[in-house]
């Protein structure tokens, strides 16, 4: 870590608890937005000679807020404003603000931001849109990567749910148990891409965005304690869990990424994976399955193989048949086809997604699947221009790197056939 990637960290940690406050202090994302990267402004000066806060975020709270509220008075904006007595001493308020925060319940200030960023009145894209980069502060090139979408698009939701939520005369406070309810789906889904954001970075740039699972795993795990009989957001958090706990063996020395199959089983994280498959077990005793279960269920499958011979393949393709059910899409049948593949053949799974070509023609992963079972069948031609399309696609060098690798392979096997041939 340099010397500055911890300040970066911090201000990661700390975004959702501090514009958290900001927000329901002065009641405007912009304002509470400025005045957080005010805030950070000020951290960047003060923190490298003086040290991190004892509560980094009780710090961009107070700072962000003294900040703002000396440019209200010098703009003459906002009415009323606090009395000077209300601003206290920095030093004095760190310590309350971190008690404060650290024993909160659902009225911490965090959970407030994503109802209001999930609030009913948004559509849905927007909501998820605007709660990743408010709450967590992904940028626009990364929610638009997460979209799969341009990012005058999502500059463009981001705008305009700004604008209806101030339009809405949204207030800013925690709402009541059946609004939560409401907002729920809403809010799942956006903890589900802050986590997807960490989880599919890959190499050194995994280390640096790994903070984005963490930080999804706390905001499940907050969302549990509001829901503690709620399936869907225990069977979020163990599938975060489950999947989170194989992050040090994803990944080699040389930052190219680790098949499954292919993993040291001995760095995964047995406590993680413990508390994963305790809530799922706990979940599916609901009977009311839903879409985070049943991949949850399918991460347990794969966590509860010491090798990988020992995955129960039939199970996992008969859980992602009902994941097609409940959640149709052509990257779930993608998923499934990998399971097919290892209990019916090759040739099943690839006759399962050749109907899916042109809904996913730019879609990485479906070249490399195709090829890798092309390359299963011994049609290598077809195999190696599946794969030069899937390194044409590739988002990351490591994605890159692991498609070369099966294309040296092809090169390997084919050489002496070459060979024999030309004697």
């Amino acid at each position: 870590m340099t010397d500055t990637a911890w300040i970066d960290a911090a201000f990661t940690s700390a975004r959702p608890q501090a514009v958290g406050a900001l927000l329901r202090y002065f009641r405007n994302l912009d304002t509470a937005e400025e005045a957080f990267q005010n805030a950070c402004l000020r951290a960047l000066n003060s923190w490298p000679q003086n040290g991190p806060p004892r509560d980094p975020a009780a710090w961009l709270i107070m700072v962000g807020r003294n900040v703002a509220i000396d440019e209200v008075r010098r703009n003459r904006k906002q009415e009323p404003l606090p009395e000077d007595e209300a601003i206290s001493d920095l030093e004095d308020a760190e310590e309350a603000m971190a008690e404060r925060l650290d024993g909160s319940h659902y009225r911490d200030d965090i959970l407030r931001l994503l109802f209001i960023c999930c609030h009913p009145d948004l559509p849905a894209t927007q909501q998820i849109a605007l709660a990743l980069r408010i709450v967590s502060g992904l940028s626009v090139k990364q929610i638009a990567r997460a979209f799969l979408v341009s990012e005058a698009a999502i500059e463009q939701r981001i705008t305009r749910a700004k604008a209806r939520v101030a339009d809405a005369d949204v207030p800013f406070e925690t709402p009541g148990a059946a609004e939560r309810a409401e907002r729920l789906s809403a809010v799942a889904a956006m903890v589900y891409l802050i986590f997807n954001e960490g989880y599919s970075a890959a190499g050194d740039t995994a280390e640096i965005r790994s903070p984005f699972c963490e930080e999804a795993i706390r905001l499940a795990r907050l969302l549990l304690r509001l829901f503690q009989s709620e399936p869907e957001i225990m069977g979020l958090t163990a599938l975060l869990l489950l999947q989170h706990a194989r992050a040090a063996a994803r990944f080699d020395a040389d930052g190219t990424l680790v098949l499954l199959d292919d993993q040291d089983r001995s760095l995964w994280n047995q406590q993680m994976i413990a508390e994963g498959l305790a809530l799922i077990d706990k979940a599916m005793r609901h009977r009311r399955s839903g879409p985070y279960q049943i991949q949850a269920a399918i991460a347990a499958l794969h966590a509860r193989a010491a090798r990988p011979e020992d995955t129960d393949w039939a199970q996992i393709d008969l859980l992602y048949g009902a994941l097609e059910i409940v959640q149709p899409s052509a990257v779930v049948t993608l998923n499934r086809a990998v399971a097919v593949s290892k209990v019916r053949g090759p040739q099943a799974a690839l006759e399962m997604i050749e109907p899916l070509a042109m809904r996913l023609s730019n879609y990485f992963h479906y070249f490399g699947v195709r090829g890798a079972f092309l390359m299963q069948l011994g049609r290598n031609q077809e195999a190696r221009v599946a794969f030069d399309r899937a390194i044409a696609l590739a988002n990351t060098s490591a994605e890159a790197a692991h498609i070369r690798m099966h294309l040296d392979r092809l090169m390997r096997d084919s050489a002496p056939r070459a060979a024999k041939v030309s004697q």
